[in-house]
């Protein structure tokens, strides 16, 4: 579970970045966003592992973050 704590904090860390950069209209949106992606794949992986169901709804979670900042890479 200690891989996924970390994931977790990661995903929340840079999905909080991509927000504030989109808030204001930064340039660097697409950068994020791509991050944003593989860190959210990375996480849902590592907690769709697990039976908890805090787990499985983060997973949840990071699979709809990743379809909409796949919208977001140009």
């Amino acid at each position: 579970m200690v891989e996924c704590i970390r994931l977790d904090r990661d995903c929340s860390e840079i999905c909080s970045l991509l927000v504030q950069a989109i808030s204001r209209n930064s340039s660097n949106i697409s950068v994020l966003a791509r991050s944003c992606v593989e860190i959210c794949e990375r996480c849902a992986d590592e907690c769709s592992k697990h039976d908890h169901d805090h787990c499985k709804k983060c997973a949840e979670a990071c699979n709809e973050c990743v379809k909409v900042c796949r919208k977001l890479i140009v």
